[in-house]
């Protein structure tokens, strides 16, 4: 039994990709490149006006520059292959490397929970307790922040890695996506997956939920404390500081509450496909525009770096 599973055992997958539609391949590479283009532009800009502006060089922008590098390396461990395979009649991946595809993939998106969970809670700082800000959100406290968002991402990810490498291929190969999606693995495996789909659920609730559930805590007390305050400018002033975040929060968990309910099922239509391109490229490229549209400080620091520099 061994040998005949060692015989017939797949080592390499099929990206699918958008090749089912070829009349409009040439229109989606240009649509995918700029939109590509334009995530790389945005954040790349955002954090080097955060770097080089000392009036920014605070907890929240702290937070939104390391958000900003997120998203940058985000998008880039799917697009560019995506890209690359518009060229190609047929895009294969290994089996490892789809592995490490989707580790990166999953780190980043856990990390972006875990830091978006504390921009929530720096607002919460800032508009439930403004005179113990500074002391709460100190540069130790922000820098250990950030490092517990990016070993939270290897925490969630490193035990799903585990249990791809244990699942075995012996049939259909094709993963109707254009990146590893988890579920169409498991989905392809030929062995038992039901540890794999639990431990997947038990993770998903663990980083996802929870971190949903601790933002909404958050914002419960800071709508409680925007209530309280009497004057109508100091109430549109202390919700206008959030206002922005609470947006970005929306999108992302809506987004990828939506793209994991459809690809529960193991099984990618193009819809999901295009819903998933709105969840993994879409939104890194929104995220500059949320962040600096209505923002004085963020229009204000692009004036300075105009001014001197005349770039971004």
């Amino acid at each position: 039994m061994m040998k005949d599973r060692n015989i017939t055992e797949i080592t390499e997958f099929i990206l699918l990709g958008f090749s089912d539609f070829p009349r409009i391949t040439a229109l989606l590479f240009v649509i995918f490149l700029l939109i590509y283009i334009t995530t790389l532009t945005g954040n790349l800009c955002l954090i080097v006006l955060i770097r080089m502006d000392s009036h920014l060089h605070t907890p929240m922008y702290f937070f939104l520059s390391n958000l900003s590098f997120i998203d940058l390396c985000y998008v880039t461990s799917t697009v560019p292959k995506l890209l690359f395979s518009f060229f190609q009649e047929k895009q294969t991946i290994s089996f490892v490397g789809c592995v490490v595809q989707y580790f990166f993939f999953s780190v980043l998106a856990v990390s972006e929970c875990c830091l978006m969970t504390a921009m929530a809670y720096d607002r919460y700082a800032a508009i439930c307790n403004p005179l113990l800000y500074s002391s709460i959100m100190s540069p130790t406290l922000c820098v250990q922040v950030v490092v517990g968002s990016y070993m939270g991402g290897l925490t969630g990810s490193l035990p799903q890695i585990c249990a791809l490498l244990q699942l075995h291929f012996c049939g259909p190969n094709v993963i109707r996506h254009f990146f590893c999606d988890v579920s169409q693995l498991i989905h392809l495996s030929c062995t038992d997956t039901f540890f794999a789909e639990v431990l997947f659920v038990i993770l998903t609730m663990m980083f996802g939920m929870v971190n949903a559930f601790a933002i909404m805590i958050s914002y419960v007390h800071i709508i409680f404390s925007i209530v309280k305050i009497t004057s109508a400018k100091g109430r549109s002033k202390a919700f206008s500081t959030c206002a922005s975040h609470l947006t970005a929060v929306s999108l992302f968990y809506g987004s990828g509450v939506f793209v994991y309910l459809r690809s529960s099922s193991g099984v990618s239509s193009s819809f999901d496909r295009f819903a998933s391109m709105f969840y993994i490229v879409v939104i890194p490229m929104l995220n500059p525009l949320i962040y600096s549209l209505r923002n004085k400080e963020i229009k204000d620091a692009m004036k300075r770096l105009q001014n001197k520099t005349g770039t971004c």
